[in-house]
């Protein structure tokens, strides 16, 4: 007989069939729009970095913990209507390690009111697997061999990466659509070939000035999926002063999630959010945090532009 930690169970349950749902979560997703599509890279006119670090299930063993770091600029060329970006991307959850890397190219249109990025991002995602076995003691067991699913060693695999996205932007609100993963890379492990599932991204936001002309309200939405299960996320943050943020987020089936941040100086700005989980992993662990720092400066002196007003490019 063999025994498998609680990790290596979770692993098996979640991951390995067709790695469902793979994209990490984010609750500052509209802070963090280059991650998941491509379109936006640029879209402001200004430089913007954002760095975020998420510890998800607190207390559950092997609960997910994700890094992410992105960049983009506005290009001067073709008439100065294009973006690029870069995003680093770590991603760890039981005995898996994923690493991704992409670089990414936007073309914007004037549309409308309001201007159109069309963008893709292309890069790799590095698979590893770090598993760990526990044999009771005794004469009796099944060695990790005997199973024909289940990696018993260290694996690492590199596999071609690719993503598309729309994102147009008016004045006041925000409408977006995209695919990662748009190529299902397929991951050669020894033990079988599971691939990445697409996941496609529905998100749109406004902005609405209240009476007191300090404060503004900004609801936004976002849905996801990766073709087999759906998940939707309503938020509304409140701005005091375009220095000072709260709110709150739901995300259905899965959190509450509570929201606070603020403008340091000059275009330095940063966040945190507490998930307050209302599944059954609620009785595993104490919830979620998520830090995030963003600076978005042009390359004049580094001064940010007084045009320069929306979260949703951060």
């Amino acid at each position: 007989m063999k025994k498998i930690s609680g990790i290596l169970l979770f692993f098996i349950i979640t991951i390995i069939p067709g790695f469902s749902q793979q994209d990490p979560l984010s609750s500052h997703y509209m802070f963090n729009t280059l991650t998941y599509n491509p379109g936006v890279a640029g879209i402001s006119g200004m430089i913007c970095a954002t760095a975020l670090n998420r510890q998800q299930w607190v207390g559950f063993e092997g609960a997910p913990s994700t890094t992410i770091f992105n960049i983009s600029t506005p290009l001067p060329i073709f008439n100065g209507n294009n973006g690029a970006g870069l995003i680093i991307e770590s991603d760890n959850i039981g005995f898996d390690k994923d690493i991704n890397l992409s670089g990414v190219y936007s073309y914007h249109l004037d549309l409308g009111t309001g201007k159109l990025g069309i963008g893709v991002s292309l890069g790799m995602l590095n698979k590893k697997l770090e598993p760990t076995w526990e044999i009771p003691s005794g004469d009796i067991h099944t060695p990790a061999s005997g199973d024909p699913l289940i990696p018993e060693n260290k694996e690492s695999y590199v596999a071609f990466d690719a993503g598309l996205g729309l994102y147009y932007n008016a004045d006041n609100y925000y409408a977006a659509l995209s695919v990662t993963h748009i190529n299902q890379p397929k991951i050669k492990f020894t033990k079988g070939t599971p691939y990445v599932s697409r996941h496609y991204y529905l998100t749109a936001g406004y902005t609405l000035q209240m009476r007191n002309p300090s404060f503004e309200l900004i609801p936004s939405v976002l849905a996801f999926s990766d073709g087999k299960t759906m998940q939707f996320t309503v938020n509304s943050l409140l701005r005091y002063n375009k220095k000072l943020w709260g709110g709150v987020s739901y995300r259905a089936g899965d959190a509450l999630v509570g929201m606070i941040g603020l403008e340091l100086y000059n275009g330095l700005r940063l966040g945190y959010a507490y998930d307050f989980t209302v599944s059954d992993m609620s009785k595993s662990s104490t919830g979620s945090h998520e830090f995030m720092v963003n600076y978005c400066f042009d390359l004049n002196l580094g001064k940010s532009p007084m045009k320069y007003k929306s979260i949703r490019f951060l």
